[in-house]
């Protein structure tokens, strides 16, 4: 069928159900919700089959959906209403949930039911659960949904609005997030962060200033006083509640009337001069990167939120693998363990920063050494771990272990040239490697998502592990200790450092970082290079005068 997709914005959501259409043979186009469009207009030029939105905002006019047939996806369950839904759950501390793909009528989300699918709601955050739990219900709702449109026969369920399992709930707003630093318990803090992670975040008052305050892990060991600062580690701040302490990674200040908008960044950058001396504790419950051991396996495992890697990071990381090289391992897994394996480049970081060319330069050959790090390690066999999403930078450092293992419900987006970048990390010669010159190339231009189905397909990644995201780990401990345990791992081990003898005889890794990195420092160097525009659209969550045409066209999958 053609299939138009309706959304507020090409989030982690609305690619993963592009992806998974297009697989199914599908024509899938996307059409933005954007302020001064016209909605009927644009759908009447898609002219589709069927209608779907994974992510919308705003109701579809009553000119669209009495004249095609739209189906709207909600993450929750059949009865749920309302702008919240999933913020709502996890503040209420709910375990079980749903997604329901309804028809769109004159009542927002009251419309006849097509597909309805339970999840669990495990102790996560709120983008942690979307882009885990909630995507994988929504993608099998979704295609369920079409499915049965597509068969012509099924007819959707009515809701009635007088059933006991009608909860219309208003928009959470931050007079019921606001943490009470003296009177709330560490589990009430941690469950008002988690619900509002990534987006809005938690409006709160610290040093003087207002903050919205993205992301919360919780501390078992250090204690103060309710509200007080106590220590920081990897960009995070350590504040004690009445019972504990929460760790902190992001900050983003309130926006004042007349200012620009404002972006999150790691807390203690986001302070700055307004931190006060604290400690940089090294033994703590949280941290951002583990490392651990399991027979002849190595398991280093990261987690940065977004899946950005700013200089930092990439450096700690670098830090962390070449430590866990050391060890007496015959196999290392990098990656974390239920959300973004990597996004590249922090564009955050760079953009805050007072040269944010020179930061994007940093930055970059940053993940170059890690990337480099880890193509040329030839005493053990590296697997990437790929549990959640990865783009740019992100998918190429999985691309440089010896196999890529990639969870069902991943999204992959191989490309730069949204941003304005010709890209490192050593594409130019991992990704040709893998899936040929000619589909590098198609992959580049295209700068569409690809699902976990398709890397298999083109050899991007070499396993697909199907699976929820809290079994991944568990699923991937099992098959490195396989691997490890494989008599051919050994001769596999030794085979690398004679191909890499011979890489470095012919075309020599270096060769390639230089001739990208020339390409990325002319453009870091340019004021007028789109990328610079790009990215300040991009922190700044700016949204585009029209729909991308890459994505606004509906290509033969």
């Amino acid at each position: 069928m053609h299939i138009l997709l309706l959304a507020s914005a090409f989030n982690s959501l609305t690619q993963r159900v592009h992806a998974e259409l297009r697989d199914r043979g599908h024509r899938v186009a996307v059409e933005l919700a954007l302020p001064g469009g016209s909605l009927p207009d644009a759908v009447r030029r898609h002219a589709p089959r069927l209608v779907v939105a994974p992510m919308l905002k705003s109701a579809i006019p009553e000119e669209v959906w009495t004249a095609y047939p739209c189906l709207i996806v909600h993450p929750g369950p059949v009865g749920d209403r309302g702008p919240s839904s999933l913020d709502w759950a996890i503040h209420a501390g709910f375990d079980q949930w749903g997604v329901t793909v309804l028809q769109a009528d004159g009542e927002m989300d009251a419309g006849d039911v097509w597909a309805s699918v339970p999840c669990r709601l495990p102790d996560a955050s709120k983008s942690e659960l979307y882009r885990g739990e909630i995507a994988d219900a929504a993608l099998e709702a979704v295609l369920l949904a079409v499915e049965r449109f597509a068969g012509g026969a099924y007819v959707p369920r009515k809701q009635d609005a007088t059933h006991a399992g009608v909860c219309s709930r208003p928009y959470l707003d931050q007079s019921v997030r606001r943490i009470d630093w003296a009177e709330d318990s560490t589990r009430d803090v941690l469950r008002k962060l988690s619900a509002a992670d990534s987006q809005p975040g938690v409006l709160d008052t610290l040093l003087g200033g207002e903050w919205y305050l993205h992301g919360g892990h919780p501390e078992s060991e250090l204690r103060g006083r309710p509200g007080e600062l106590l220590a920081t580690r990897a960009g995070a701040v350590c504040r004690a509640t009445r019972d504990g302490a929460v760790w902190i990674p992001e900050l983003r200040p309130r926006r004042l009337p007349g200012q620009p908008p404002t972006y999150k960044l790691p807390a203690t950058s986001a302070l700055g001069d307004r931190l006060p001396a604290l400690p940089e504790v090294r033994e703590a419950t949280w941290t951002d990167i583990r490392y651990r051991e399991d027979g002849n396996v190595g398991h280093l495992s990261f987690a940065f939120p977004g899946g950005a890697m700013s200089t930092d990071q990439c450096r700690r990381l670098l830090d962390a693998y070449r430590e866990a090289c050391a060890r007496p391992t015959s196999v290392l897994v990098l990656g974390g363990e239920r959300d973004f394996f990597s996004n590249g480049i922090h564009l955050n970081v760079i953009e805050a920063a007072a040269d944010p060319a020179a930061e994007s330069w940093a930055n970059i050959n940053a993940i170059d050494d890690l990337v480099e790090a880890v193509l040329t390690t030839t005493d053990r066999l590296v697997v990437s771990a790929v549990a959640g999403n990865a783009a740019a930078g992100g998918v190429l450092l999985a691309l440089a272990a010896d196999e890529v293992w990639c969870r069902s419900g991943a999204v992959l987006n191989p490309h730069y040239r949204l941003m304005g970048l010709y890209g490192s990390e050593y594409w130019t010669h991992t990704l040709p490697r893998r899936v040929g010159a000619a589909t590098a190339d198609r992959l580049m231009g295209e700068a569409l998502p690809v699902s976990s189905a398709s890397a298999l397909r083109l050899g991007l990644v070499d396993r697909v592990v199907d699976c929820g995201p809290d079994a991944f780990a568990r699923e991937v401990d099992a098959l490195a200790a396989r691997l490890a345990s494989l008599p051919a791992t050994a001769s596999r081990i030794t085979a690398k450092k004679t191909e890499l003898d011979r890489l470095e005889s012919t075309t020599p890794l270096a060769g390639f970082r230089e001739r990208e990195l020339a390409r990325m420092r002319r453009t870091f160097d340019d004021p007028a290079a789109p990328y610079h525009a790009l990215r300040r659209s991009f922190v700044h969550k700016e949204r585009p005068a029209c729909t991308p045409p890459h994505l606004a066209s509906a290509p033969v999958a």
